[in-house]
């Protein structure tokens, strides 16, 4: 497959992190993605937006990495979400029942919002 270029913002130590990926997230570069997630998680960041509105294709390998980082997040009272999926890497998403584990919402501004409306401290803590 091809690279991966991630970038990631947080603005205020109350906001949720946004790391934004593009490329191709396969086990070629599924360790730049882990590497992002621990850089953030040693910051004490345990909100998590992974804006996914540039990948085209998600491997196992790179579905594994939100399934690995996902319990660390919510031990500490945090959650994480994806948004922006395309339709061909949505597919997968749902065929492999990832919805039960992790939440979906079409963009970053939205999950932004249920990170705002949820309970600080409380794990899975999305509203409704």
């Amino acid at each position: 497959m091809d690279s991966i270029h991630i970038h990631s913002r947080r603005h205020d130590a109350g906001e949720a992190a946004v790391i934004t990926v593009h490329g191709f997230l396969d086990a070629t570069t599924s360790g730049d993605l882990e590497r992002e997630f621990q850089r953030i998680l040693r910051a004490r960041c345990f909100r998590i937006i992974v804006d996914l509105a540039g990948v085209n294709y998600i491997s196992s390998a790179g579905w594994g990495i939100f399934l690995s980082e996902i319990r660390n997040i919510r031990q500490q009272g945090g959650d994480l979400c994806l948004v922006g999926m395309k339709p061909e890497v949505l597919e997968v998403y749902e065929l492999l029942e990832f919805h039960a584990v992790l939440r979906h919402f079409s963009s970053v501004p939205e999950a932004e919002a249920q990170f705002a409306a949820a309970t600080v401290g409380e794990p899975g803590s999305f509203p409704g």
